[in-house]
């Protein structure tokens, strides 16, 4: 059974009681975004790395919780900037490069071995594919396509505003669509 993500109003509500010191309102909250808080982290970091960082990332909001204003921004772009900002400090200390894992979880449970073959290869292909990227392509195309955000909650993680998103999306899927052609990869 897939989890349904609660609505951007549902989230608002239990972020309220989050900030009033509800923990069952945020271990809500911490369920509808650790997944796609981990996408977003193991993209950018060595997978051992990026456990430890999401786990970071929910300490600091529940740390920081009641310094989220409601109206101001999505709850989502503030989380994900929370998100980004822990992988760059991440950087800072650790003075590594970025390097892409060759292993995307999976969480799809499809029994045909054929099927989940091509799709790890795919999968495979495609992050090495955007790995060779420029990174604001990278983080463009990882949290439009893998996590699904909205282009106004994008906007807001990367302080840019929607019509310069735009251009940038349509950059980073025209450079990702050149570099699978270099690679010989039919999409």
């Amino acid at each position: 059974m897939v989890k349904q993500k609660p609505s951007k109003e549902a989230i608002e509500e239990l972020v309220l009681k989050a900030q009033e010191g509800d923990t069952e309102a945020f271990a809500q909250v911490y369920d509808a975004f650790v997944d796609p808080i981990y996408r977003y982290i193991s993209f950018k970091v060595k997978r051992d790395d990026a456990l430890d960082l999401t786990e970071t990332v929910f300490l600091k909001v529940w740390e920081n919780i009641r310094n989220y204003q409601h109206g101001q921004n999505f709850f989502s772009s503030w989380i994900f900037r929370i998100a980004h900002n822990v992988v760059v400090d991440h950087y800072r200390l650790s003075k590594d490069f970025l390097e892409l894992q060759d292993n995307i979880p999976d969480e799809k449970k499809d029994v045909s071995p054929v099927y989940q073959t091509e799709k790890r290869m795919g999968h495979e292909m495609l992050r090495k594919a955007i790995g060779k990227l420029k990174k604001s392509y990278q983080q463009i195309i990882v949290l439009k396509y893998l996590n699904e955000l909205e282009n106004e909650e994008i906007a807001q993680i990367l302080k840019k505003s929607e019509g310069s998103l735009r251009i940038l999306k349509f950059r980073a899927l025209k450079a990702l669509k050149q570099v699978l052609e270099e690679m010989n990869i039919r999409y």
